[in-house]
């Protein structure tokens, strides 16, 4: 049998860490090896235990979370799933965290902490076992990267970008747009996270990027130079109307399990842009996102997945791989350039481009 996967608890919460230790404890293939009430007995037991993954509260004692993620990942790095709190502080920490290299989190429930575990328990489960299996780095923190050589203007009325992601995918949709043109094409992107944090990863795209980056609240147009997300708990769908699109949210049914769907957006983009759109599918866990990629191949669109080496996680891409609805697999810093290209240009920028 497979060695069981070592879980070390770090929260200052005596109730916190005697829920994790009940509630993983009771689970086949996982062992909490144990548990510590502050980041420096967390550093000593890590010496001791060697464990394979860490939960990781985000407010403590004697020394922050992020301070103590930016030391581990900076000396010793390995796999964290942050514990984090539903409110707007709680969002902006959990991302910076992700941005250290954490490599997903969990919300910690506002009341009835006994009870809230209990019905998170499937969710944490689940993340510490992809958290064991994931591909982690050490963090060379977020400095704006240097974008390649792009084209200076692009017809881009006439094309639509999509981006789906989950887990890892906060990160990367970052460095995608990081890269992008002011005047690139309009941008839809899904990402898996939750209601309180979507609007923080939208102004934290925003910060990075030099597209105006637009939290989705309501249906609105989509304008070139701009990069929509979709907002947590709800899916974004493109629509057509007249000679523009337009994005729509709606509260139906989760698609495979997830509400924004990466799917559901990637169907839409299909029926409604077709062969005048690009989409990438990013790193992430499961399978959402793959059929909506095969349906937008098939209406003609130039669709790239990240690979597997640049993935945190090579679930969601490689599902679409699988189907044969990708074009080309791509490390993950050439996916924008990918995306742009398969964008027509305008005449003179083309002859400019040439010659660069």
């Amino acid at each position: 049998m497979a060695r069981p996967i070592r879980v070390l608890v770090i929260d200052d919460s005596a109730l916190i860490r005697q829920l994790m230790r009940q509630l993983l404890g009771a689970v086949d293939g996982i062992e909490v090896v144990g548990s510590a009430a502050d980041p420096y007995i967390a550093r000593e037991k890590i010496k001791q235990l060697n464990p394979d993954v860490l939960t990781l509260d985000v407010e403590m004692p004697r020394m922050d979370g992020l301070t103590f993620l930016r030391n581990l990942m900076r000396l010793r790095p390995m796999p964290v799933v942050m514990v984090s709190t539903l409110t707007e502080h709680g969002a902006q920490v959990t991302l910076e965290a992700l941005a250290l290299g954490a490599v997903d989190f969990i919300a910690k429930p506002k009341l009835d902490v006994v009870r809230g575990f209990a019905e998170y328990s499937e969710v944490l489960v689940e993340k510490i076992r992809l958290a064991a299996r994931a591909r982690v780095a050490r963090a060379h923190g977020t400095q704006m990267s240097v974008p390649e050589q792009q084209p200076l203007s692009y017809r881009s009325t006439d094309r639509l970008l999509a981006i789906g992601a989950s887990t890892g995918g906060t990160e990367a949709i970052r460095e995608v747009l990081e890269r992008m043109p002011a005047d690139a094409p309009a941008i839809v992107i899904a990402q898996h996270i939750p209601a309180a944090f979507s609007g923080a990863f939208a102004e934290r795209l925003d910060r990075h990027s030099k597209m105006t980056v637009v939290h989705v609240e309501r249906d609105q147009p989509l304008l070139v130079g701009h990069a929509y997300v979709a907002q947590g708990g709800r899916h974004l769908r493109v629509l057509r109307s007249g000679a523009r699109w337009h994005c729509r949210l709606d509260d139906d049914e989760p698609v495979r399990r997830h509400r924004p769907s990466v799917d559901a957006l990637f169907e839409s983009v299909a029926e409604h842009a077709g062969a005048n759109a690009s989409a990438a599918l990013l790193t992430g866990m499961g399978d959402d996102g793959a059929r909506g990629m095969l349906a937008l191949r098939k209406a003609g669109a130039a669709t790239f997945a990240q690979d597997e080496a640049s993935s945190v996680v090579w679930g969601m891409p490689g599902a679409a791989v699988a189907l044969s609805a990708v074009d080309e697999v791509l490390p993950l810093q050439h996916i924008a350039h990918h995306l742009l290209s398969a964008a027509p240009m305008e005449p003179q920028a083309r002859s400019r481009a040439a010659v660069i």
